[in-house]
């Protein structure tokens, strides 16, 4: 290893190579294509980035002007997602510190302009996702015809999200005698078919014996059936755990993402989501965020979080259950990486019951029959260590807000207002229209009884009052109208005795 490299992995603490480390660099270091498969979380980014940095010049080395095409990119790393292109470009420069070499990053959902704009100014190694790739080679932006090394990371993840087409295209577009090197947590046989087609005589390097569980053994693993409703609180109770730090909580869709974040939030921790729907940027922000300690929990879909990379995260829980064991042992190794301890928990529907044991006989765990959990379970206390009498909330639930009550008094006041005559006198006239008094025909408008007889009367010398006359009430002061007269378009009375 160049000295400068090794200097700038000393200053973040980086001295003892891991096993994949170890076994790789003699090889890679001449030239020889490989494919290197190890468990997630062991050290694969610097097995390949050392190589690619030591056999890449950069502008500080003499011969650089010696090159075909100094500026253009002499190293191509492709991953599968945004996430995983910036974490392998964050651990390129770390490496990179002392010498100098230019990386560029390059993915989708950002504008173009900052990446042409540095590819045109000149660059030596690209790391960026397959799609993003092909749209800067079909613009005749990104030149790929001398490029010495291509890397192929997560290339297993990459066949499961369809990329392949488009890496069979990238590939076509490098020089043959170009290092290919390939690594995957899992080789199925689409990528044996690809190592064959575009590799020549690649050594196989496996860190571990082959039958070495996938897992990481220093992750604690805990399989919990549990009721869907009560999935927030037992979250809420495992943050408060002795020793909870940063926790990664993965679910199924965006939807559930979304809505778990907002919770967590609403329980007074501070939670955010990670998942496609949102713009890059806030993506970035949420991980810088969680990388530095300022966010204590990731709720996240497979897909967003695949490349998350951070040393002090003690808790990955799984909100949905895994869909297949590889989804299973890509979740749980963002704990446990790099040689220290973790805890994953997984919860388990009753609908979900005969997929976990599908997970449990793959991966050769002794969880067959999770156990019914509940948030008040005295062993999920004792698992996960958390103070008994925990709460699943840190901050008090907000209370719903007062529904407004409108009395008769304030609609009487409205109508009083805007009624223009019809006064507010009477309880009766503030009261709503279907619970009011049919209108008493036997009583004056000043309220004073009508007898029957004295009522008679006027209705029988009604003649004068179609004419427009008013009659007096027996013992009212004002005049009263007669109610049961019926006037026709022309105004003229159309009650019997008018007529007669």
């Amino acid at each position: 290893m160049l000295p400068e490299i090794a200097d700038a992995l000393e200053r973040v603490g980086i001295v003892t190579p891991f096993p994949i480390q170890e076994m790789t660099l003699s090889v890679a270091l001449m030239g020889t294509d490989l494919i290197g498969q190890a468990r997630t979380g062991t050290g694969k980014t610097l097995a390949f980035g050392i190589p690619v940095l030591q056999r890449t010049l950069s502008q500080h080395d003499v011969d650089y002007s010696d090159l075909a095409a100094p500026g253009k990119p002499q190293a191509l790393i492709v991953a599968p997602t945004r996430e995983l292109a910036l974490q392998v470009s964050n651990d390129m420069s770390v490496a990179s510190a002392d010498r100098g070499t230019r990386v560029l990053t390059v993915y989708g959902g950002v504008g173009y302009d900052n990446q042409l704009d540095t590819l045109k100014a000149g660059v030596d190694v690209v790391v960026g996702t397959p799609g993003r790739l092909i749209d800067l080679m079909n613009r005749r932006a990104l030149d790929l015809s001398h490029i010495k090394v291509l890397v192929l990371d997560e290339a297993d993840e990459m066949l499961d999200l369809g990329f392949l087409p488009d890496v069979e295209r990238l590939i076509a577009k490098t020089p043959e005698t170009r290092q290919t090197m390939l690594f995957s947590a899992t080789m199925p046989g689409a990528i044996v078919s690809l190592a064959r087609t575009h590799m020549r005589h690649p050594m196989n390097i496996r860190a571990e014996s082959g039958d070495a569980q996938q897992t990481v053994p220093a992750t604690a693993q805990f399989i919990y059936q549990v009721h869907d409703l009560d999935k927030p609180e037992l979250i809420a109770r495992i943050l408060q755990a002795e020793n909870s730090g940063l926790t990664i909580v993965f679910t199924r869709t965006k939807r559930a993402a979304q809505r778990v974040a907002e919770d967590l939030d609403d329980r007074g921790f501070d939670a955010s989501p990670l998942h496609g729907d949102m713009q890059q940027v806030a993506r970035e922000k949420a991980l810088a965020r969680f990388r530095e300690g300022k966010l204590r929990v990731l709720v996240a879909t497979d897909v967003a979080a695949r490349g998350i990379d951070v040393a002090d995260v003690t808790h990955v829980i799984n909100y949905s259950c895994p869909e297949d064991e590889k989804t299973y042992v890509h979740r749980i190794g963002r704990t446990g990486r790099a040689g220290a301890t973790g805890v994953a928990v997984t919860f388990v529907d009753w609908a979900d019951v005969t997929r976990w044991k599908t997970i449990n006989k793959a991966l050769a765990l002794p969880f067959d029959d999770p156990a019914e959990t509940y948030s008040t379970s005295e062993h999920f206390f004792h698992d996960m260590g958390i103070p008994p009498g925990t709460k699943g909330r840190l901050k008090p639930e907000k209370p719903a807000e007062p529904r407004e009550k409108s009395s008769s008094a304030g609609r009487s006041g409205g109508r009083s207002g805007g009624g223009g005559g019809r006064g507010g006198s009477s309880a009766a006239e503030g009261a709503p229209r279907e619970d009011r008094p049919r209108r008493n025909r036997s009583r004056t408008r000043s309220g004073e009884t009508v007898d029957s007889s004295a009522s008679a009367a006027p209705a029988t010398a009604a003649t004068p009052a179609a004419s427009g006359s008013d009659t007096a009430t027996e013992g009212g002061d004002q005049p009263a109208r007669s109610r049961n007269r019926r006037r026709r378009r022309s105004g003229s009375s159309s009650s019997s005795q008018a007529a007669e």
